[in-house]
């Protein structure tokens, strides 16, 4: 079995990267970067597949970013990750035996679905506001994925993860996600030797986070697999208030100072547990919890940062 990932450099693509290439299901894997093709351009995308001629493609590029870069970079979110799937899709019309993989994420869900969230709340309600815009890109991406399949026949697997962290992830102090997020500015803070450390909200909102090698693993699990539904969540199945992430965040860190949480500034989603009940019944479970994902999360941050 060849597989493509697209977006190799990522915080997923390279996990899958190292997953698939362990894995006895595969005898060649090409993590693609923008290096090997640019994904806005239709014309790039298809000569990829064309030259490498996968039976696999892993859809793991994307435009991705924490609350801040949702909320004030709209247009780059839903524009960026449109044209992607537009063109990884369309790339593939002339190439019916490729089976795809496309990696979404769990915000396609409305703000007020029942929690554990089930794939059938998909596009039954209200976004939530502040990543309105990929969440409307990632959806488009499955109804392009589910014509293709209709149309053309490939086989494509949506597979939707909760809140993904590990390493290689976006570090960034403003525009990454929250784990990350927490990990660069509160290491920054102990260096400085920062009195107090500052998050944005209440800290009350709960959160689901699963290691990023869990996903990989997923999609290894599914790869020569048959199933009955093109969209599937992938998450650990707990939760967690973002007080008490950030409170392990510190202990893994050991940052002396004091949290403060800045109410002024927005909560996001008051909860969101996806129900991974369909992959799990097929066989699949997590192996890695937070608190060993996060002492490797950081291991690798001091080491490469």
């Amino acid at each position: 079995m060849k597989v493509l990932i697209l977006g190799g450099n990522g915080l997923v693509g390279s996990s899958l990267d190292r997953v698939l290439g362990k894995s006895q299901k595969v005898q060649e894997v090409f993590a693609s970067t923008r290096k090997d093709a640019d994904l806005f351009s239709l014309e790039d995308t298809q000569s990829l597949i064309n030259s490498f001629r996968p039976d696999v493609i892993v859809n793991s590029a994307a435009k991705v970013g924490g609350i801040n870069a949702n909320n004030t970079q709209r247009m780059e979110f839903i524009i960026q990750n449109l044209k992607i799937n537009m063109n990884v899709f369309q790339a593939c019309m002339d190439n019916p035996e490729v089976k795809i993989v496309n990696l979404g994420s769990s915000c396609i869900y409305p703000l007020n679905a029942n929690n554990p969230i089930s794939e059938d709340s998909f596009l039954t309600g209200k976004l939530e506001p502040t990543n309105s815009p990929y969440a409307i890109a990632k959806i488009a991406g499955i109804e392009i994925g589910r014509s293709l399949n209709i149309q053309y026949g490939n086989d494509v697997i949506n597979l939707m993860p909760t809140n993904l962290y590990g390493p290689n992830d976006n570090f960034s102090e403003k525009d990454s996600h929250v784990i990350p997020g927490l990990i660069k500015r509160m290491h920054k803070s102990k260096i400085t030797n920062a009195e107090s450390f500052k998050i944005w909200g209440t800290g009350e909102p709960l959160r689901e986070f699963l290691f990023v090698d869990d996903l990989s693993k997923a999609v290894e699990f599914l790869i020569d697999k048959k199933v009955e539904t093109d969209l599937l969540n992938v998450g650990s199945g707990n939760e967690i208030t973002i007080k008490n992430l950030a409170e392990k965040i510190k202990k893994v860190i050991d940052y002396q100072g004091e949290l403060i949480f800045d109410t002024s500034m927005p909560d996001g989603n008051p909860r969101k547990l996806i129900d991974s009940q369909k992959i799990n019944n097929l066989g699949w479970e997590p192996s890695i919890d937070l608190d060993e994902g996060l002492k490797i999360t950081y291991s690798w941050f001091l080491e490469n940062n």
